[in-house]
């Protein structure tokens, strides 16, 4: 599973707000890749106590999702259920060949909003923030908002 390649960059875009630039390198087509450390980490290097944290992935054929991170057969089902519902082989007007990922990634989403406090995500016991993978392998972006 791809990883963060480092720091990334933060920005101090105000005084209590924080912009960080994270990479993550994918290594299958289709693939849900844990990124909740990476994304901690920029919480505690922005140094905000209590607020809120944006993740946004800038691209067409990837999203972003919370979801269990605890056993790995739930991202398994997700994966296996939206190939069932939009198949890689279906018939596209799109001519490139990835019409399923963008179809994928509409449905899951390009975004996440999350509750920071006492300088820690107020994710739940079994929860994990997940770049999902639609038309990879490829070094995807990830941008963490800190307010």
């Amino acid at each position: 599973m791809g990883m963060g390649e480092g720091q990334g960059r933060m920005k101090g875009v105000g005084q209590n707000i924080k912009m960080e630039r994270i990479n993550v390198r994918t290594t299958k087509r289709q693939e849900f890749v844990e990124i909740t450390q990476l994304i901690e980490d920029a919480v505690k290097r922005s140094g905000v106590k209590s607020g809120i944290c944006y993740v946004y992935v800038p691209h067409t054929t990837c999203g972003l999702t919370i979801n269990e991170n605890a056993d790995p057969s739930v991202k398994s089902d997700i994966l296996s259920k939206l190939e069932q519902l939009v198949p890689e082989s279906g018939r596209y007007s799109h001519s490139e060949g990835n019409s399923d990922a963008h179809i994928k990634s509409s449905i899951v989403g390009h975004s996440l909003s999350v509750i920071v406090e006492d300088s820690s995500l107020q994710l739940g016991t079994w929860q994990g923030i997940f770049l999902c993978e639609f038309d990879g392998p490829r070094t995807r972006y990830v941008w963490v908002k800190i307010t």
